[in-house]
Parts: C-alpha cells; sequence; structure tokens
C-alpha cells in the first residue's frame, strides 16, 4: 500500500506542473455527463481572464481508475443517482489526501445521493458551510456574500460545502446554484449575461484556488 501511495503522490506531484480538468464518471445511472459545454467553456474563461493555461480538450476519467491522478482537479455533476463502489472511495481518498481537487455542483436533485456516498470516501466528516471569507470566494473575483445564484431550483439559498482534510479545501459540493447551467453555452439555458458571466467568475475561482492550494 505504501509503495502504491508513494506512486500516486510522485504522479500527482508531477502533472502538477500542467494545467488540465477533466470530468468524473461515476456509476448509479445519474447523467455524469450533464451541460457537455459547460467545463469547456469555463476552460476558455480562465485562460482569457486569469493567466491559466488549460488545455482544453477535456477529458473524462472513471471514478476508480488511477487516471485521476493526472488531474489537479475533477469536476462532477448530475440530477440524479450516485454510486461509488469500496475501490471507488478509496481512490478518490487517496486522491484527495494526495492534493487534489473535487467539485461537485449539483445540477439538481443530487444532494441526497453524493451526500449518502461521501460517507464512503470520509466517513468521518461531514459536509460543512465554507465561510463567506474563505479565499475561494476571492482568488480571482470578490464574492463577498458567498456562492452565487445561478438557477432557480427550489429558491433556497445557494450553499458552498465542503470537507476539509489537514486545513485544507478538498471537496466542494455547490448546492442550490447550478454552477455549470451557468458555464453552458448561452443558448442552451437563456440565462442573462451578467448572470453568466457571475458564474464564470466564480467557476473561475474554484480552479485558481485548486490549482494552488
Amino acid at each position: 500500500m505504501k509503495t502504491i501511495t508513494a506512486l500516486f503522490f510522485f504522479l500527482f506531484t508531477f502533472t502538477l506542473f500542467s494545467q488540465e480538468l477533466a470530468v468524473l464518471k461515476y456509476k448509479g445511472g445519474g447523467d455524469w455527463y450533464g451541460n457537455p459545454t459547460a467545463l469547456p467553456n469555463l476552460v476558455k474563461y480562465c485562460n482569457d481572464n486569469i493567466d491559466t493555461n488549460i488545455n482544453e480538450n477535456i477529458q473524462t476519467v472513471e471514478a476508480g481508475s488511477t487516471d485521476i491522478f493526472q488531474f489537479p482537479m475533477l469536476h462532477m455533476t448530475g440530477h440524479g443517482n450516485v454510486f461509488f463502489s469500496d475501490d471507488d472511495a478509496q481512490n478518490l481518498r487517496s486522491y484527495l489526501h494526495s492534493g487534489g481537487f473535487l467539485h461537485i455542483d449539483d445540477n439538481y436533485g443530487m444532494k441526497p445521493y453524493i451526500t449518502k456516498e461521501l460517507k464512503k470516501i470520509f466517513p468521518n466528516s461531514e459536509l460543512i458551510e465554507i465561510p463567506k471569507t474563505h479565499k475561494i470566494f476571492s482568488t480571482a473575483f470578490s464574492f463577498p456574500n458567498g456562492l452565487p445564484k445561478i438557477h432557480e431550483h427550489d429558491g433556497k439559498a445557494p450553499q458552498a460545502l465542503g470537507i476539509f482534510y489537514q486545513s485544507r479545501l478538498v471537496l466542494l459540493f455547490t448546492f442550490e446554484s447550478d454552477l455549470g447551467d451557468g458555464w453552458e453555452d448561452q443558448e442552451v439555458h437563456n440565462d442573462p449575461e451578467d448572470i453568466r458571466e457571475k458564474a464564470l467568475k466564480m467557476g473561475a475561482n474554484i480552479v485558481k484556488y485548486a490549482f494552488e492550494n
């Protein structure tokens, strides 16, 4: 196990010199493939506005694959069921403990499933609300009121929930916001430009935080 962990750490440390994002594919039947234009648009926005050099070829990786260690940040979304096997959970735990970052964006209806499955990855941790003073809200653009509201969903206030490991935010769950819909091509949801701009700016904050922390 120590040899495997050391290999993962080496691979992950090496890939930190590159800037890439990937979509996380999971089991359970949920639409992990939702919002297909979201990440390409976010990557372009980041490259144009916060001096990143992210590969615009967005790849897909499976939760149980060692390929996840090639990416400093993984993005996960969907509306429905999520299932992590024990191997998936162990792999994701090793990834996050090694310096990786996972952003889970609820596309509406995901919360009850993902909350249960996250206990497999972090059995002794709970999702907690991230304070508005956390640097993820100011690392590139200022959001003094915290996570922006992009889509109505149930009309509740948006929440940025997270899990910390050794004082570092390793997992961000954005709920009642739907940033990914705001990143999509304008004609997909017909969001006003100022709403899309808020979503992209918050997304840029997440990317910058994931790459630098």
